[in-house]
């Protein structure tokens, strides 16, 4: 079985990005996120590639999804569709979706798993998180981070498992 799990960084009013840039700059959520991917398949949109500070991450196998007929990117597999990428998932471990806003709604129904991040604060943004229905969704952890004064906001890792 293929494990598709999300991991994604959302402010309390669904943004995600600008810009094709993140919206703040959390240290620890950034080791979170290697920590929880390294050794594992990332699989994302080619905007979200290029947003990368090193391309391709290392100690990833990086999958990147893209609409242009045999476009190659250097150091990674290419998806041409949704269900082109499921294909090159791993069976048997955790295949991680890191974006960006397109990407994540396509894959939201069929996600196995979510690791949010969810900054408590409003941002303007041009990129939005697709809405969770929680009923769907059961709460397996939760770390609630409280406000550092260079941040100015507070915020909480949760995971979730999708309900059967």
């Amino acid at each position: 079985m293929k494990t598709i799990s999300i991991i994604v960084a959302i402010a309390q009013n669904n943004a995600i990005g600008k810009d094709n840039q993140l919206l703040w700059h959390i240290p620890e959520d950034l080791k979170r996120f290697k920590a929880l991917t390294t050794g594992h398949t990332i699989v994302m949109g080619k905007r979200t590639f290029e947003s990368l500070p090193i391309r391709p991450l290392p100690n990833r196998r990086s999958v990147v999804i893209t609409d242009i007929p045999g476009e190659l990117i250097k150091g990674c597999e290419m998806a041409y569709s949704i269900d082109d990428a499921i294909s090159k998932m791993e069976e048997g471990r955790e295949n991680f979706i890191i974006g960006g806003g397109m990407v994540y709604k396509q894959f939201m129904p069929l996600a196995d798993k979510l690791y949010l991040t969810i900054v408590h604060k409003d941002f303007e943004a041009d990129t939005f998180y697709t809405d969770i229905d929680y009923s769907e969704w059961k709460e397996i952890a939760r770390e609630d981070v409280p406000a550092v004064e260079s941040l100015g906001f507070d915020y909480s890792y949760i995971t979730y498992e999708k309900k059967h």
